[in-house]
């Protein structure tokens, strides 16, 4: 499996021109899925941490530009790490928004962790999944069309809620204070100035 180190996950994000608070978004949904992979270790479960951590650091890697041209960032993010040699992180990165169905009984997988990551990180902060839903219906629930679509994904986050915490030995509610804050890292970092 082709995975990108974390300075090369930076690389990517420098060269798509991230907004900034897009990649602190980034950087706090990767320590949330490292920290919920780290949990969920101890159980009969095996998952590859660095495919998790990389793909939850490039899970938003299109978004920016999507502002501009309309694109479901889940499905060209998608199409970019594939394109680039990274298939695994793609298809995570596909189901980031809405996963695809699987049993509950199924093992626990990378692209469930990075899902839910992503639904209890608003902005930079880890917050209750009825924050973050709060936050979704206003951002995006003015399309009458998507409103099906935003109650689907929910209750399918609430079920995978309940299907990672069977093996976590915390609460959804303690995630916060388990997950390291975000240091900043600025993807573009300031230029120099010239000093008069």
């Amino acid at each position: 499996m082709n995975l990108p180190t974390e300075k090369q996950c930076f690389k990517i994000i420098r060269k798509m021109e991230m907004m900034e608070h897009i990649v602190d978004h980034s950087v706090m949904v990767s320590n949330v899925a490292v920290c919920l992979c780290h949990s969920i270790r101890g159980t009969n479960c095996v998952i590859n941490i660095d495919l998790v951590k990389s793909s939850a650091l490039l899970h938003d890697i299109t978004k920016t530009r999507s502002f501009d041209t309309g694109e479901i960032h889940s499905d060209t993010g998608a199409a970019l790490m594939i394109q680039m040699g990274y298939p695994e992180i793609g298809e995570i990165i596909r189901q980031h928004v809405m996963l695809d169905p699987t049993p509950t009984t199924a093992p626990i997988l990378p692209e469930e962790i990075v899902n839910y990551a992503d639904k209890r990180v608003l902005h930079d902060q880890v917050v209750s999944l009825d924050k973050r839903l709060a936050y979704i219906k206003i951002k995006y629930g003015k399309k009458p069309e998507f409103g099906p679509k935003i109650q689907e994904m929910w209750e399918n986050t609430l079920a995978l809620e309940t299907k990672l915490f069977k093996k976590i030995n915390f609460s959804p509610a303690e995630l916060s204070g388990k997950v390291m804050p975000v240091v900043k890292k600025s993807a573009n970092p300031p230029r120099k100035t010239e000093q008069f």
